[in-house]
């Protein structure tokens, strides 16, 4: 929790602002006691009705001057509190962009959301609370005790054995209530966990009657986060009685302290009403700095979670790539682009090359990918195919390095994919995945994030050649047609369509489809290649599907089988000789259809 300060270096004045003011408004608050006594012992006993209004006046002054006091400190901490979460908020999101997939498998989408909003919120909430009260709620104890003993020494002797005790009830609550608290955040984070799976997979469930089931597995989580809470509840609830005991149990013995010395004409009754009136200040304090605790011991808490994402490295370290690779790196992006570096297909280096490539996900028990080493030229078109769980979207994912292998290169243009700075190999590789994502906004929007400087010709050609000018043109708006959050508004292929025009936007050298028509019918899906095939130019285009049909025209296609190559070639090749292969096509296409 202490690294995250760091974040509010830019809030110092606020921070110093805030405690100050408080501070000066407890001063004056400490003061009121006082001007009561003196009303009493003075203005009452005299009946000096001039004196008493003096006094009353003195004293809504003290108040009004301490509600600005007040106020103040109120903006200055509220300023610096909302600073920082924001502040944290940013890095926080900056730093989760910058973790590999492997990272962000292993932490979990659930966690990560529940860090970035509930998690910071709390901090939010304890740093405001300690520039309010941290420093207040002790100095009015404190100075409550010291006005005491102006008062009368004997008398505050009282206050001395009283505070110690409260301490005690205190902090020793705050203490068991730390790991608690952390319990409690760590039951939320698999509620929101499973919630998350429900929500996304509602059809699923809905389709195979899971209902009861996931219901109860909700019930299951919700009740062990009540049981947490319910723990947590009780020993914070445990803070009000045991210090309300205390408190009253330490008036009494001052009232019967004071009376005595009030019979023996020692104190006067306006000075026993300010002693009341002190100790009832630090009653109120030392609850208010209970609920202080409470909520600060939930902030370092969800704290000291947030600082253990800031602390995760990424396994994938940034490339520096030597200056001829940039001008490799930038091919196929324009045909014009080609012509200016002066590179070609003669180029002698293949456009990807695997070299003894394995490949293993974190805290898998056995390899994804063995010994995978093939080469393909700039130009072609390389279909994969395989069965489900064979390694083909985890053999594409190392080409943009998403994934870095375990032993073996894979390189692109020559160059091992991990000397290119990460922005460059995903600049040059432009992939499709197999959940079409879309973002919030228009179309025209999603467009652009292949490439921000694409015209409109561009996005026209893109969107012709991904076969979606009937999604897109056929609306009334056309590309400012407006997209829902994930793409709600368009059915499974008209999204998959729109993702392909994302990607084609960009004319990157690579490009990868990941199994991303899989929603489209076969008269779409082969008007969809061809497209592409037109339009590529030097681009090499990697095609991912369980369908024969998609790939059997490709230049080269490379069979997957329990993340091994069961074979590399044509069409013709492999049916002749690829028993894998072979299975697969007659599936799809029996021996009878084609005779």
């Amino acid at each position: 929790m202490l690294k995250l300060l760091k974040y509010m270096k830019a809030y110092r004045k606020e921070s110093i602002c805030a405690p100050l003011f408080k501070l000066l408004e407890a001063s004056f608050e400490l003061l009121v006691p006082l001007v009561v006594a003196k009303i009493i012992d003075v203005g009452i006993k005299n009946q000096d009705v001039g004196y008493i209004i003096r006094m009353c006046l003195l004293m809504a002054a003290l108040g009004l001057i301490g509600l600005v006091c007040s106020i103040t400190a109120q903006y200055f901490s509220a300023k610096a509190a909302v600073g920082f979460a924001t502040k944290l908020r940013h890095e926080l999101f900056a730093h989760i962009q910058s973790l590999s997939f492997s990272e962000m498998d292993t932490i979990g989408t659930s966690t990560l959301i529940t860090r970035m909003t509930s998690d910071i919120n709390q901090v939010q909430s304890g740093v405001n609370l300690f520039l309010r009260l941290f420093m207040r709620s002790p100095f009015i104890v404190f100075g409550a005790m010291i006005m005491a003993f102006t008062v009368d020494a004997k008398a505050a002797l009282v206050f001395v054995a009283v505070i110690p005790v409260l301490c005690v009830i205190v902090f020793g609550i705050m203490l068991i209530s730390i790991p608690v608290y952390r319990k409690v955040q760590d039951r939320l984070d698999q509620v929101v966990g499973v919630t998350r799976e429900n929500l996304q997979g509602v059809r699923v469930i809905r389709a195979f009657c899971k209902e009861p089931q996931e219901v109860r597995k909700f019930e299951e989580g919700n009740e062990a986060l009540v049981k947490i809470q319910i723990l947590s509840g009780r020993i914070s609830a445990l803070m009000n009685p045991l210090t309300y005991i205390v408190i009253n149990g330490g008036l009494l013995v001052l009232l019967y302290v004071g009376a005595g010395r009030v019979d023996q004409g020692i104190l006067l009754q306006g000075s026993v009403v300010a002693l009341v009136n002190y100790i009832s200040q630090i009653l109120v304090e030392l609850v208010k700095l209970a609920n202080l605790i409470i909520t600060v011991t939930k902030a370092i808490a969800c704290g000291n979670r947030i600082q253990s994402i800031m602390e995760t490295e990424s396994s994938m370290t940034d490339g520096t790539m030597p200056e001829e690779g940039v001008s490799a790196g930038n091919t196929g992006s324009t045909a014009s682009g080609n012509r200016k570096s002066g590179l070609s297909s003669a180029l002698p280096e293949p456009a990807v090359a695997f070299e003894n490539v394995q490949f293993r996900y974190k805290g898998a028990g056995a390899d994804s990918l063995s010994d995978i080493s093939f080469t393909v030229k700039k130009g072609e078109t390389v279909g994969v195919i395989g069965g489900t769980g064979s390694g083909k979207t985890s053999l594409v994912s190392l080409i943009p390095r998403f994934y870095d292998v375990r032993e073996g290169c894979v390189k692109v243009n020559g160059i091992d994919v991990r000397k290119y700075p990460l922005e460059t190999i995903r600049g040059i590789v432009g992939i499709v995945m197999q959940k079409a994502v879309l973002f919030q906004g228009t179309i025209r929007e999603n467009l652009l994030w292949g490439n921000e400087n694409a015209t409109e010709e561009d996005m026209r050609e893109a969107i012709r050649a991904a076969q979606a000018e009937d999604v897109v043109f056929g609306a009334k708006d056309g590309l400012d047609t407006v997209v829902e959050q994930e793409g709600r508004n368009f059915s499974g292929g008209q999204k998959q369509r729109l993702t392909i025009a994302r990607a084609l936007v960009r004319r990157p050298a690579i490009l990868i489809l990941d199994d991303s028509a899989s929603a489209l019918d076969f008269v779409t899906d082969a008007k969809l290649r061809q497209a592409v095939k037109e339009l590529s130019g030097q681009m090499t285009v990697f095609i991912v599907s369980q369908r024969a049909s998609s790939i059997q025209h490709a230049d080269k296609i490379i069979v997957l089988d329990d993340g091994e190559i069961a074979g590399i070639g044509t069409h013709e090749e492999l049916l002749a000789g690829c028993e894998v292969y072979q299975e697969t096509y007659y599936s799809q296409f029996p021996k009878e259809d084609q005779e």
